[in-house]
């Protein structure tokens, strides 16, 4: 069977920069976001048109770049990452790989819709601790005397 009518898309190549192995997605994509024209420098842009960019706009979206979170059978544990889309013009069917590493925190701003799995740092252990109990064990801390 010829694969130019197969019609279903492709599984994306996303593998563990630790072990090699296909990670698996466990979330939504999270698009990144630059609102300052050191982070547009950062990713090529020239000084002029990030300051241009800034000005004229909030916030610029940056194409091809997000937070996902993985699923990696080696580590057995779920990862942040940040993934950026390569795309190779050279083949005909103009395929694409992706670098992956590791999400560093500064991304958490950049990113939109997403919570920072470290938690709302305003947010104090008593009240964290007490979002994550079910049932009710949530009265464990509080001893009624009579």
């Amino acid at each position: 069977m010829s694969n130019k009518n197969r019609k279903r898309s492709k599984r994306r190549a996303i593998f563990c920069p630790v072990h090699g192995c296909y990670l698996h997605s466990v979330s939504q994509k999270y698009q990144l976001f630059a609102d300052s024209a050191e982070q547009l420098q950062k990713r090529g842009v020239g000084r002029r048109n990030a300051l241009m960019l800034v000005a004229a706009k909030t916030a610029i979206s940056i194409r091809g770049e997000w937070l996902e979170a993985f699923w990696c059978d080696q580590c057995e544990q779920t990862k942040w990452y940040h993934v950026k889309k390569c795309l190779i013009k050279a083949s005909p069917q103009e395929a694409c790989t992706y670098e992956v590493s590791e999400a560093p925190p500064e991304y958490w701003q950049q990113a939109s819709g997403v919570i920072d799995p470290q938690g709302n740092p305003s947010v104090g252990e008593f009240t964290r601790r007490h979002a994550r109990i079910l049932g009710d064990h949530g009265g464990k801390d509080f001893h009624l005397r009579n």
